[in-house]
């Protein structure tokens, strides 16, 4: 055996197990197992969780906060001021930003990762290749997923069409889009599906980010998906329109998100900082709601978008910490809520983005990380540091940092 995690807790209530890895797999899960290991790991009782998904990230525009600020904190100027930086983005700067992102993100317990790549006339592959290459160079360390995005539209920039199946012949794993910034949004979702199908793709796209329920396309992307027989291979992040709505408008909505088996990403942290900002009293949260979207059977995940840039001009990389923002946020710390958050940074998002042989089971891939607390409950709520991670039953990070309080 190439590793044995002694004593870990996996459920609130349950006896402790010992957990044994073998060639990169889970291959046992025994209350005690004395098979000899080359590395035991002793967790005296702590908490093992599967390795976090990020299921919805912007490495290539990380870390840029500092060059041109988005001082009304609106949706709009952020896209303005982005698309007047990335001309000036080179494949060295990329590299920079989006590798010390990654080494910001994998300590955290990060085993997989959605990023949209960018791409369009002006600044062409350039990002894009950049993140294929960093997609390779961390493959011991995180299973990244690109997702080939249009941020500026396809209609509305010529040439954009050609670049998404160039970007799909390059490597790209998911076809994305954004029908809220092109005309038609209809269109534009019906030329990603075109492209999904071509080259036999999954679907994420920026959908209906908006503070009012105003021109949403998420009913049609809902018939399409169901016509097209795409259930359960459509994610959508954001969709923060839907707050907007009122009860009898929304629950049919909900019910009709899950027939399609859309996956929704939340994303607190930019929706938060973007939403609303022209609300001058009873200022809203302009956040997807989540808890309807969970209690209607949509799957529902939590992700972290963007890190320092003009959609989010914080975040240090750490998903706890946006889990925990969702929380108050969304209502989700009652004693019936906090078990249901955990499962939207693992189960959920892997799921959600395809993951095959994930979770904590025999057989399973070997994607596991040691936190320090003793409840499961609380692995939100504490922000544990993470002890281990372990990665295709590999330990990939290995936390020995020591506080001592002095008296």
């Amino acid at each position: 055996m190439d590793i044995l995690l002694k004593q870990v807790r996996l459920n609130d209530g349950e006896s402790l197990k010992d957990v044994g890895i073998q060639e990169g797999k889970i291959s046992a899960i025994e209350e005690h197992i004395s098979e000899t290991a080359n590395q035991v790991i002793d967790a005296a009782g702590r908490v093992l969780v599967p390795g976090f998904v990020e299921s919805h990230i912007h490495l290539d525009k990380a870390l840029i906060a500092d060059r041109k600020p988005n001082k009304s904190g609106t949706l709009q100027e952020a896209i303005k001021v982005t698309a007047e930086l990335k001309p000036t983005f080179t494949k060295e700067d990329i590299y920079e930003r989006a590798k010390k992102t990654l080494e910001m993100i994998i300590p955290y317990g990060v085993t997989a990762i959605r990023t949209h790549s960018e791409f369009d006339p002006a600044q062409g592959f350039t990002g894009f290749e950049t993140i294929l290459k960093l997609k390779e160079e961390y493959k011991n360390l995180v299973d990244i997923q690109v997702v080939a995005f249009p941020q500026e539209g396809i209609f509305k920039s010529p040439g954009t069409d050609k670049m998404m199946h160039e970007a799909m012949e390059m490597g790209a794993d998911v076809v994305g889009g954004i029908p809220y910034n092109d005309a038609p949004a209809n269109e534009h979702i019906d030329l990603v599906f075109e492209i999904a199908k071509k080259y036999d793709k999954p679907i994420d796209l920026h959908q209906d980010f908006s503070d009012e329920a105003d021109d949403m396309s998420i009913e049609y992307l809902c018939r399409k998906t169901i016509s097209e027989g795409y259930q359960g291979r459509v994610a959508v992040g954001h969709l923060t329109a839907l707050h907007a709505l009122p009860k009898a408008q929304l629950d049919p909505l909900i019910e009709l998100i899950a027939e399609a088996g859309i996956s929704v990403m939340s994303l607190p942290a930019t929706d938060l900082h973007l939403g609303a900002r022209n609300d001058e009293y009873n200022v809203r949260r302009a956040v997807t709601p989540i808890r309807k979207l969970r209690d209607g059977g949509v799957n529902v995940s939590i992700a972290t978008n963007n890190i320092r840039n003009a959609f989010t001009p914080y975040g240090n990389g750490d998903i706890l910490q946006t889990a925990m923002l969702a929380i108050p946020v969304a209502h989700l710390g009652g004693a019936d809520d906090l078990p249901t958050v955990l499962p939207m940074i693992t189960d959920h998002p892997a799921q959600a983005i395809g993951l095959k042989n994930y979770g904590i089971a025999v057989g399973n891939k070997a994607d596991v990380v040691l936190l320090d607390t003793f409840v499961k409950t609380n692995a939100i709520i504490d922000i544990p540091e993470r002890l281990y991670v372990i990665k295709d039953g590999k330990v990939t990070v290995e936390n020995k940092k020591e506080t001592i309080i002095h008296r």
